[in-house]
């Protein structure tokens, strides 16, 4: 386009000069890396007061931009926590969170992902002249009536190209990896026979052995089935190989770097570091002072400092915002052995799971945009991963859907230093489809309220988290039910610890009616939609079920090679 040659014609000339215009226009448009670490705690990051585990990257980018210091996720479990991420808006609003039942989905051979109706930021870029891609975890579902539907892929939801886990780790993607029995099986018989052997024995214990240790055994034999990589709409490897996967993500990014660096684009990378099953690559076991976690963590670091890198190497740096944070908080009740082995969330108490405390929801977030960010700078208003939709939206040069509500306020007046203030006056903290808390951001005073309505039952009686259930629960006995509620407020008391008496806090009528007034505004805000997470949508259906080869003998590994 800029090479035309432009003739003594009128109409050559102004055709020159609007290509030359839209060429300038796209040029200007400032890319977007995206990059979400997957249940890493607000204390896990060394500019947020870490100083054991090393984040030399993460580190690096907040020295050269900003560091958000209270940064909330929508929810505190990853499925409504990024959906919530991709399309600006509450979870219970597309039907991307549920109080019946498990609040992520379970298994990719599941109906449920989010609703086609749904509009992701990527769409709205793609619209408008950015090449979209995401690479590493998605779960957002993948199909709805056959295995090869694709209803939930993320190339139905705006995104060019990618490549990584539709479904997200778990400890069954290496299920036996502890086991004598797989490894004499191992040798013996290939994946495809080792598959159809543990189906037949399964099958026949059931009549003989309790359905609940059954019911585990075959839970394990679909997350083995669910642990698959895909390009596009191909699967190129099931099971897959984690510590294979984890290099090939960098490749990846560096690859969609290239390709697209002349071309505005937007980039997310989701990371499947720090959930379990916490495998790290060689290079990094044992190098952290915190066992698998802290190499988790450190790996997770060299590897946003890998995709930081390639943007500069092909000199997009200062044209390129880049944008870092995590899903929700650290889980807690993670252990290996007698240890702990999730993550640390700081001064904030609670973590994974836990809608309403804050080490459920609190993450860590930093922004690089070069000669726009005031380097080494902190925004400690309250603000959302939804921000980021409109925020980049945008800045793309999008416009927002007036068909639905967006709960997500742009960033770009605070980046900029336009405003010192949050636009967000009031966030709802969601435990499934129920509001467990919620946060105001008082302005006449600058105070920010929080009420609690219900928080988890910890157990045991002393406990930081509910380590009967590994994951905190939503209602009935797993939650105690605050009336009056619980109040704090988070400028004195960021960790909870001294909640506000109604007898001896002057305020405490004042605010809690009016937080009272904010719920009942939000809730007629609130439209009934399918709960793509109900037990139905959720359960594994075996026509559903992905599968390279005849299921179920699921297998095939396609070298990234050929697709160099």
């Amino acid at each position: 386009l800029t090479s035309c040659s432009c003739h003594s014609s009128s109409f050559t000339i102004i055709l020159c000069l609007k290509l030359s215009s839209i060429t300038n226009a796209m040029r200007s448009k400032p890319n977007f890396v995206l990059l979400m670490a997957d249940d890493l705690g607000i204390g896990d990051i060394g500019c947020f007061g870490n100083d054991t585990i090393r984040t030399p990257n993460i580190d690096k980018l907040a020295i050269e931009g900003v560091k958000l210091t209270h940064h909330l996720a929508a929810a505190p479990v990853c499925t409504p926590s990024r959906a919530a991420f991709y399309t600006g808006r509450y979870p219970v609003r597309s039907g991307m969170d549920t109080s019946v039942g498990p609040r992520v989905l379970m298994t990719l051979g599941g109906s449920g992902g989010l609703p086609r109706n749904e509009t992701t930021f990527a769409k709205i870029l793609q619209t408008h002249g950015y090449s979209t891609g995401i690479i590493g975890k998605w779960h957002q579902g993948l199909n709805c009536e056959t295995r090869n539907d694709h209803c939930h892929h993320p190339l139905s939801h705006g995104f060019h190209y990618f490549y990584g886990m539709p479904f997200t780790l778990v400890n069954e993607c290496q299920p036996w990896s502890h086991s004598p029995f797989y490894a004499r099986l191992s040798s013996y018989l290939g994946i495809s026979s080792q598959m159809a052997v543990i189906a037949m024995v399964s099958l026949i214990l059931i009549s003989y052995t309790n359905i609940n240790s059954m019911m585990r055994k075959f839970f394990n034999l679909f997350c083995y089935w669910d642990c698959l990589v895909m390009r596009n709409h191909e699967i190129v490897q099931q099971p897959m190989d984690i510590q294979r996967t984890t290099l090939q993500i960098l490749v990846e990014a560096h690859q969609f770097i290239e390709r697209n660096k002349n071309t505005p684009f937007l980039l997310f990378v989701s990371l499947l570091q720090v959930h379990t099953p916490l495998v790290s690559t060689e290079k990094f076991i044992g190098k952290s002072k915190h066992g698998i976690y802290g190499d988790n963590v450190e790996e997770m670091d060299f590897m946003v400092g890998s995709v930081v890198d390639a943007i500069d190497h092909v000199g997009l740096k200062d044209n390129t915002l880049i944008y870092f944070t995590s899903d929700q908080g650290g889980h807690l009740e993670i252990k290996d052995g007698g240890s702990q082995t999730g993550g640390w969330n700081g001064i904030y108490r609670g973590g994974k799971g836990m809608a309403g405390w804050e080490g459920g929801i609190r993450v860590p977030a930093v922004i690089r945009w070069p000669n726009v960010i005031v380097p080494n700078s902190t925004i400690d208003e309250p603000t959302s991963l939804m921000d980021i939709y409109p925020t980049v939206v945008h800045l793309g040069g999008g416009e927002l859907p007036n068909d639905r509500i967006i709960d997500g306020r742009s960033l770009v007046p605070l980046l900029k230093n336009q405003t010192s203030h949050s636009e967000h006056e009031f966030l709802f903290h969601y435990c499934g489809t129920n509001i467990h808390a919620v946060r105001w951001h008082q302005r006449e005073s600058g105070a920010i309220w929080k009420a609690h309505y219900m928080t988890p039952v910890f157990y045991p009686e002393g406990a930081i988290g509910c380590y009967d259930i590994i994951i905190c629960a939503c209602e009935g006995k797993h939650v105690q039910i605050h009336n009056p509620p619980l109040l704090f407020e988070l400028s004195s008391d960021p960790s909870e610890a001294k909640p506000l008496l109604p007898y001896s806090e002057p305020k405490y009528e004042a605010v809690i009616s009016r937080i009272d007034l904010a719920v009942a505004e939000h809730q007629k805000t609130i439209i009934t939609v399918p709960q793509q997470l109900a037990p139905l949508n959720n359960m594994w259906k075996f026509w559903i079920q992905p599968c390279c080869g005849k299921f179920p003998f699921c297998w095939c590994s396609i070298s990234s090679a050929q697709y160099k």
